[in-house]
């Protein structure tokens, strides 16, 4: 059993994250200092990342102390950005500098984004001339465009030297190719990207001729596109990584896969996050205090729209309290609609995320909508009218949640495309405000036809 592990069992046993997290628990219980550091001296930064993202904040505190210092810098390049400045809070100039010698540019700026403007001036400072412009380079764009997640180290060669000319230029440094790398960059003396060399034909043509004579095309991307259109290119094109170019056609740079994917995941966690009206600070183990004021805005705002809802149903309080059979029911007509209306939302909201939703396909969509909630309504109006019938023997009662049902399903689907499409062209994050607008939306409209038909048909 996972629970049962033992503080001193051989950590190279456990395969699963969860596994590692209860052996570390279960260290940082007994203060076992010097295991835990030789237990996260064998994880790597993304592992020992994912360890501390779930612990409390003391006992991350704790973790953080003896994680090893050739790992620090990698680490907090890569843990949430909300958890990096508790970990970075205590270091000075002179310690960020030397975590910050091991890592590229792009970690680099990422770090310093937490720290204060002093701090990072210093270390700025004492970086090397290339990766210092580079860093400068990265903090110069806005944190939606794809030159704030490019990569700016690149492998370019010019078109006119010879593949043999390459090929000794790339033995000359081992750290130059990586496990992924199958083409390289190829830009003229003016930095123009030109293409791709691949590493098969670089090995498979004769030595002696030019990589101009093997430029394949290449997808680029602009380095002020948003990031989301440049996702949307990668999925679309199915490639592992893109030259980044500027307006001027030169190579700045090259975004790769795992930094969108990176980004997918970001968007995934937010979205999930803002349709339960949580805020996107809130990381799990956040303190108490932080996480009851994130939480209580959007309770209020959902108390002020179950208000409203009770207002309507407030109107009917004569038909209420003349056919009990009526509030018996009243469960089925706050969850009917709600279901309907939140599987569209999840269908749409998950559509514009990945940009599918535009032009002409919306209003295709809004009317497959509206005949999916007509024909489930009519089929489940169906179903709830046998049932009423069966339990209060009362065609009356049994026609109102009939129609009702039919009613409420069709304008919950219509509303779950509608509404996050409207508040797209609104700018407004669809993920954020749907689900409260849709759930007003539902309530309201469900409870004033069930009602509504109530009175017109019953009484």
């Amino acid at each position: 059993m996972t629970d049962l592990l033992e503080k001193d069992a051989s950590p190279e046993r456990y395969d699963r994250a969860e596994d590692k997290l209860i052996y570390l628990q279960n260290l940082v219980a007994d203060n076992d200092m010097p295991t835990i550091e030789a237990f996260l001296g064998e994880q790597s930064e993304y592992e020992i990342a994912n360890l501390l993202e779930s612990f409390p904040s003391d006992d991350r505190q704790q973790i953080w102390q003896v994680v090893p210092t050739e790992l620090k810098g990698e680490v907090l390049a890569e843990v949430e950005d909300d958890i990096r400045p508790s970990l970075m809070e205590n270091m000075q100039a002179g310690e960020i500098g030397v975590l910050a010698e091991d890592l590229d540019a792009q970690d680099i700026a990422e770090i310093l984004d937490t720290v204060e403007e002093t701090v990072r001036a210093k270390v700025m400072a004492n970086l090397d001339d290339e990766v210092r412009l580079q860093v400068a380079h990265l903090e110069s764009y806005e944190d939606w465009e794809v030159g704030d997640y490019m990569d700016p180290d690149t492998i370019q060669i010019q078109s006119d030297i010879s593949l043999a000319q390459v090929q000794r230029w790339l033995r000359q440094d081992d750290d130059l190719l990586d496990d992924q790398t199958q083409e390289l960059l190829v830009v003229d003396k003016t930095l123009q990207l030109m293409g791709l060399l691949s590493l098969v034909d670089l090995i498979k043509y004769p030595q002696d001729s030019l990589v101009a004579d093997y430029i394949d095309p290449a997808i680029t991307i602009n380095d002020r596109m948003d990031i989301q259109d440049a996702a949307a290119v990668f999925r679309s094109e199915d490639i592992r990584f893109a030259p980044v170019v500027n307006s001027f056609g030169e190579l700045v740079g090259q975004l790769n896969a795992e930094d969108i994917m990176e980004i997918i995941q970001d968007d995934v966690d937010s979205t999930m996050k803002h349709l339960a009206g949580v805020s996107d600070d809130e990381e799990l183990f956040a303190p108490i205090l932080r996480s009851a004021k994130s939480r209580s805005v959007w309770l209020g705002i959902n108390l002020l729209t179950a208000l409203l809802a009770a207002a309507v149903i407030g109107q009917f309080e004569a038909v209420l309290s003349q056919v009990v059979a009526l509030a018996v029911l009243m469960p089925v007509v706050a969850s009917m609609g709600g279901i309907a209306g939140s599987q569209t939302l999840t269908v749409v909201i998950r559509g514009l995320a990945m940009g599918q939703i535009g032009g002409s396909n919306r209003w295709w969509l809004f009317n497959k909508e509206l005949w999916v909630g007509m024909i489930n309504g009519i089929i489940w109006a169906i179903v709830m009218a046998v049932i009423a019938q069966l339990w209060f023997d009362n065609m009356q009662i049994s026609t109102v949640i009939g129609c009702y049902i039919a009613i409420n399903m069709t304008a919950a689907n219509v509303s779950g495309i509608g509404i996050p499409l409207i508040l797209k062209r609104m700018n407004i994050d669809p993920a954020l405000s749907a689900s409260v607008i849709l759930t007003t939306v539902t309530d309201i409209v469900g409870f004033m036809s069930f009602l509504g038909l109530a009175s017109l048909l019953i009484l």
